[in-house]
């Protein structure tokens, strides 16, 4: 498959913007899920969406792809108008779903040429493309392996190998890693970067903030349907939180910060443990030293502020379901 091997951008893909989001607007029942969201995905780059449980990814996924239809907006995907070319862009596109659903009736290689008879793509073609896919899967040797033998991470390997048998300019991608080991999601983000390098564009949805910072060019947060902050990671970062961040917790932690605020320009608690948010962490840290030496149960964590810093900031701690 000639994506694979020699990575390079489609002429499709290398014409303008991937995706154009313009005042997308979604309700059911009554309760608005995407307040009029605007959002644009250039190519060749990799863009995240995130957003706690509820807060409208799905929905404008899905009107993405032309799946549900949106009260109001503008949707251009791959270079056409969603939902009225919705069919004929997404053969520009392939999807990695939040769950497998992988055919068990069928092998590895059987799932991924059943799959590409979708797009109306020759068998001979889809059968000289499934040793390039099942190599770049890390799954070489296991064509003629049987769902039920997989593990969990070859599993979503073979299902992001199988997004990518019509050879898609865009990959949409619902929380590809969730569920897997350390292991396999390090060999998955490898895969993932591979495919920029090679000039597809991969929108991202994940719960995973790590793994946004390490992939991600933009992104978006949505929260109860309104996008509330968009950016690069890093820039997210320096305008939303302070830069260092210093985490006590073990007996009496939350007592001990409530008489220290002021050591931090920031306080939240979550639990038994506290978040100093910090310009500067040498009055806390000295004073953290102090108190360890004299044989106190606190302990500590000192680093840098994260894009999950971020997301916690303007999302709130609280529980969603």
């Amino acid at each position: 498959m000639a994506s694979l091997t020699g990575l390079t951008a489609s002429a499709a893909s290398a014409g303008g913007p991937a995706l154009q989001v313009s005042g997308l607007y979604k309700s059911y029942a009554g309760e608005t899920v995407v307040a009029g969201i605007d959002f644009v995905v250039p190519s060749a780059t990799c863009f995240g969406l995130l957003g706690p449980n509820g807060a409208g990814k799905t929905t404008t996924l899905r009107c993405c792809l032309g799946l549900t239809m949106p009260d109001k907006g503008h949707i251009r995907l791959a270079g056409r108008p969603v939902p009225a070319e919705a069919e004929a862009a997404r053969n520009r596109v392939g999807v990695v779903p939040q769950f497998d659903n992988l055919d068990p009736d069928f092998t590895s290689s059987e799932n991924l040429l059943v799959y590409g008879r979708y797009f109306g793509i020759k068998d001979a073609v889809i059968r000289d493309r499934i040793p390039g896919l099942l190599d770049f899967a890390g799954l070489t040797g296991k064509a003629n392996a049987r769902i039920q033998s997989l593990s969990g991470g070859m599993k979503r390997r073979l299902t992001l190998a199988r997004a990518l048998v019509n050879d898609p300019d865009i990959i949409f991608l619902d929380e590809p890693t969730t569920g897997l080991d350390p292991q396999a999601r390090h060999l998955i983000w490898e895969r993932l970067k591979r495919l920029m390098v090679g000039g597809k564009t991969l929108i991202l949805t994940t719960h995973f903030m790590d793994e946004a910072e390490r992939l991600c060019d933009r992104l978006a947060i949505l929260d109860h349907g309104v996008l509330i902050a968009e950016g690069a990671p890093r820039e997210l970062i320096a305008s939303h939180i302070e830069p260092q961040v210093v985490e006590i917790f073990g007996e009496g932690a939350a007592a001990w910060a409530a008489t220290r605020q002021g050591l931090g320009e920031r306080l939240e608690m979550a639990g038994d443990t506290a978040f100093f948010y910090c310009q500067d962490t040498a009055p806390l840290l000295a004073a953290l030293t102090g108190e360890t030496a004299s044989g106190s149960d606190l302990r500590y964590v000192h680093r840098a502020a994260s894009l999950e810093d971020v997301f916690l900031k303007l999302t709130g701690r609280d529980l969603r379901d």
